[in-house]
């Protein structure tokens, strides 16, 4: 076994405890493994007066760490899941999928303790579209404005007074170990989750075996079925990173249970869709889910999204 792994990983806090956390739960497997990280500002990290979607979507956070591990930098990379395109580079593979945390937004604010008690016209701030979509499809009375940043900088924004109120991922709050700073988690009833949100996965080169046998001990095999739904019907609607689509897989036994959405940016139409059956047929199965919706219109709703100016630049 080799004696050295060298993990690959952005900068920001919550990138970092990624790393640290992967770096404790194999140290823990392997007391003689030496595990070094290697911090780095991805572009995505740098551009923060743009939307993410206008300057090539979260796959920026993945493409650098990659290039890194092409220079003979870096053995692994931490990536949050969601953040991971449908379709990795040649040569890439995950070796790994971690026990998924909390899937859900959590609802932020300094002066209202919950999203239906915010007065109409509040101003929210979400970086998402898929947040965005279903929130304003709730309260279209909101005034929902772009946020972008690190964790601690939306926290700043509207400690700040720029915003009544955010939504960030529940599992990022956690991590960083700002639970108070959530005042409630909300329902996947209400805002259904991005694809794999709060879950963590290993990125490695595919032939290196030697790699492979060490972090393969942190899958979990649970989380790996529900990414793999997710992530199929994803990969069926052609959905990027950065759109207005909803997923969240749940097991009971080996019975997978997976509801879908796609909406319009401003909330005027959702769709939604759902489907269950035998947990082994979860990649079947979610992209059955995704032809579901497709059904009903989705395609439309994407097209007009890819053609706006989010996503041009």
């Amino acid at each position: 076994m080799k004696k050295t792994l060298r993990i690959a990983t952005r900068k920001s806090p919550l990138a970092m405890w990624q790393a640290e956390f992967v770096k404790a739960e194999l140290e823990k497997i392997f007391p003689a493994l030496e595990i070094e990280l290697l911090p780095m500002s991805t572009k995505g990290d740098k551009i923060l007066d743009v939307p993410l979607a206008k300057i090539g979507g979260k796959g920026l956070f993945i493409k650098e760490l990659e290039d890194c591990m092409l220079a003979g930098e870096a053995d692994i990379a931490i990536h949050s899941m969601k953040d991971v395109p449908m379709e990795l580079p040649e040569g890439f593979a995950l070796g790994a999928i971690l026990e998924r945390h909390a899937p859900t937004d959590a609802f932020v604010s300094n002066n209202y303790a919950t999203f239906d008690s915010l007065p109409k016209g509040a101003i929210l701030g979400t970086s998402s579209l898929r947040r965005k979509a279903q929130l304003l499809a709730a309260r279209p009375d909101l005034d929902v404005r772009d946020l972008r940043g690190n964790v601690g900088t939306r926290l700043g924004k509207m400690d700040a007074g720029e915003y009544d109120a955010i939504v960030l991922a529940t599992s990022g709050l956690q991590r960083l170990e700002l639970d108070e700073r959530i005042r409630h988690e909300i329902s996947p009833e209400l805002c259904l989750p991005a694809v794999t949100q709060g879950t963590l996965g290993i990125e490695y080169f595919e032939n290196d075996q030697e790699t492979l046998e060490i972090i393969k001990v942190l899958n979990h095999r649970d989380s790996e079925i529900r990414s793999i739904a997710e992530r199929a019907m994803n990969h069926r609607l052609e959905g990027g990173c950065q759109v207005p689509i909803g997923v969240f897989a749940e097991l009971d036994g080996d019975k997978i249970f997976i509801r879908g959405l796609v909406a319009e940016l401003d909330g005027s139409v959702v769709l939604t869709a759902s489907i269950e059956g035998d947990k082994k047929d979860a990649k079947a199965l979610g992209t059955t889910l995704g032809e579901k919706l497709l059904a009903q219109g989705a395609k439309a709703i994407l097209d007009e999204v890819y053609a706006s100016d989010l996503h041009k630049g």
